[in-house]
């Protein structure tokens, strides 16, 4: 049963006092929980004697939750239709609408994207872009669980055409440390890689659990896929027995005694070439030889052979039966041989796994609800995308050793988004309903700082959202067959694969979702583009099949014009000194269409347009 915000509040007033924290360990309604949620907040927020904002107005409501759910801007009429409804529950109407439309999986699996992408090692990866994209909207619209979409990522093989969700090991390129690093952050919101070469500077981490996770992925092999003896693709493939040069001659330093044993024929404890042919050592024998024989007697003694160097470097992509942490006093070395293991729990898998079954588990000991960063790292992800602020900032930089804020809020969300099957829905409902989310922005005391969900939080479109926005705005040219959405230049590629109007767009606007607000600003060619590119140019056009043009012969009185191009384009109506200056404007210029192509291209360069507010 669902009920609206205010029905929840009186439910469970009627019964005499709010639901506990502990109380809602149980599985929860999203209305029940965001009651939950704001009298947590509000009792912080009392205790520091911090008066919360008052709620949104509708039209800020209706554009700030439709860019979170559905990654564009309301309509003008759904704007209008909005603010003239007097249901008391449309917000959690618009909400469910918003959950069930097409562009919800749609916006949020290019949101996932630019997650992975962002920090791609794989100057191939656009090679799996699209089929990403494919799949994790097909996994959203399905409603499957986080837990489900991070295991088919995390064991991924194949096609990565063909197989979207092997995007985040392709875009590392199969590198046992880089997959590591990418699976703590994104599913974990902990931040290993500096590890890889030290002990954790600030937090409790040392560079042995950084290799033990990173041992569960060294043997993913990136193979080239061939087609008319061209390179067509790539397939993600299990390496389990020692088919790399690099592997055997660790398997030489492991086992050199008894090799040495086998292969000494004459026992006279020296190896010639004559007597190794049928060894293991046959095929390597002159690039050994010619690396250890020190004492150049054209033969190899066990001493000489444990002291050979590796003849050459790993090689990326190939994969490796077992995982080596470089001995960094002596890089030459194979260093030391590494087990899997869990670092967040202890849990290790037994030996003799092959290379998807040590997946398969690392992917049950991740998702378990026993690993409470699982779902604390989600949460504090959607919660600062939805709402701007994250009880832990970055929010990729969790960890046992950080002061979250708001620290009941996140155990709340962490403990009901568990009970509820990672559902992803569930979550981004949840928040939206809260009032916590709807509050409106408050502008900031100079000289203070501002308090973190004591209003919301204004923050810049991604790439995805403006280029959607502008969709809405200006209109969809592809459907009338007149190009082909906002025009970047340039195309595919091998490398790249085929890139779309919005892909280019992408390139241009985009960012990583997991940087701080603060560290994103915007730069010249973006400038650049919206004020002058041809695209935005041709539509802001008062003469021609544009909608500027519809807007003026539908309402020939200028202020009932001015009034709808700001619902168009910000969602809302002009103030009262707006007014004042846009009519004022108007009769200076003297010329209708000019005047409103230039109001048109000032209201679509404005910081309120390119923001979340």
């Amino acid at each position: 049963m669902r009920f609206s915000m205010c029905c929840a509040m009186s439910f469970l007033i009627g019964f005499g006092s709010l639901v506990s924290a502990a109380e809602l360990s149980r599985k929860g309604s999203p209305a029940e929980v965001a009651v939950e949620v704001d009298r947590l907040v509000g009792v912080e927020l009392k205790a520091n004697e911090i008066q919360p904002a008052g709620l949104s107005t509708d039209e800020d409501f209706l554009r700030r939750v439709t860019l979170d759910i559905s990654g564009t801007l309301p309509s003008a009429r759904d704007v209008t239709l909005f603010g003239l409804n007097p249901d008391k529950a449309k917000r959690e109407r618009a909400i469910e609408r918003l959950l069930e439309s097409d562009e919800y999986a749609a916006a949020w699996a290019r949101y996932w994207r630019d997650v992975i992408f962002g920090r791609a090692t794989n100057m191939r990866a656009g090679l799996v872009n699209q089929a990403f994209v494919d799949w994790m909207t097909e996994s959203l619209s399905e409603n499957k669980g986080w837990d489900l979409i991070a295991t088919e990522m995390i064991t991924a093989s194949g096609d990565v055409r063909e197989n979207g969700n092997s995007a985040l090991i392709f875009a590392q390129e199969g590198v046992a440390e880089d997959v590591a690093g990418e699976v703590s952050r994104i599913f974990l919101g902990i931040q290993m890689q500096c590890a890889n070469c030290h002990d954790h500077p600030w937090d409790r981490w040392k560079r042995a659990d950084f290799h033990e996770l990173a041992a569960f992925f060294p043997r993913i092999s990136l193979r080239p896929v061939r087609e008319e003896n061209r390179i067509r693709s790539y397939e993600i493939a299990s390496v389990n027995q020692s088919v790399n040069p690099q592997d055997r001659f660790r398997d030489l330093k492991e086992n050199a005694d008894r090799i040495f044993r086998f292969a000494d024929r004459n026992r006279d404890g020296k190896l010639v070439k004559a007597e190794v042919q049928q060894s293991p050592l046959g095929r390597a024998f002159d690039l050994l030889l010619e690396r250890g024989d020190t004492n150049k007697d054209g033969g190899l003694s066990l001493a000489e052979l444990k002291a050979v160097e590796f003849p050459m470097p790993m090689q990326v992509g190939r994969g490796s039966t077992e995982h080596f942490m470089a001995d960094l006093n002596n890089p030459s070395s194979p260093g030391e041989k590494v087990d899997p293991k869990f670092f967040v729990t202890g849990y290790s898998p037994k030996s003799g796994l092959a290379d998807i079954e040590r997946r398969e588990l690392f992917s049950e000991y991740l998702t378990s609800s026993k690993n409470e960063w699982f779902s604390r790292a989600f949460v504090n992800r959607m919660w600062a995308e939805m709402t701007g602020e994250g009880f832990y900032m970055p929010i990729d930089d969790m960890g046992p050793d950080r002061e979250a804020k708001f620290p009941e809020v996140l155990d709340l969300l962490a403990a009901q988004f568990t009970s509820n099957g990672y559902d992803v829905r569930w979550l981004i409902r949840t928040i939206a309903l809260t009032e916590t989310y709807q509050r409106e922005v408050r502008s900031a005391v100079p000289g203070t700082e501002a308090v973190p969900f004591a209003s919301a939080t204004a923050t810049r479109l991604r790439g995805d959202q403006l280029y959607s926005s502008l969709i809405t705005v200006l209109g969809d040219n592809t459907a009338q067959g007149r190009g082909r959405g906002p025009q970047m230049g340039g195309g595919g590629g091998m490398y790249r694969g085929p890139r779309s109007p919005r892909d280019q767009f992408g390139e241009l606007f985009g960012f990583d979702p997991s940087t701080p607000q603060s560290d994103i600003t915007g730069n010249i060619p973006q400038a650049l583009f919206m004020m002058n590119s041809p695209m935005l140019a041709g539509q802001i056009n008062a003469r021609g099949f544009t909608k500027l043009t519809g807007l003026l012969r539908r309402f020939p009185d200028n202020e009932d014009a001015i009034n709808e191009l700001y619902v168009m384009i910000l969602s809302r109506e002009p103030s009262d000194r707006e007014m004042k200056i846009a009519t004022g404007y108007l009769a200076e210029v003297d010329n209708r269409e000019e005047a409103f192509e230039d109001l048109m291209w000032s209201l679509l360069n404005s910081s309120e347009f390119l923001s979340k507010r």
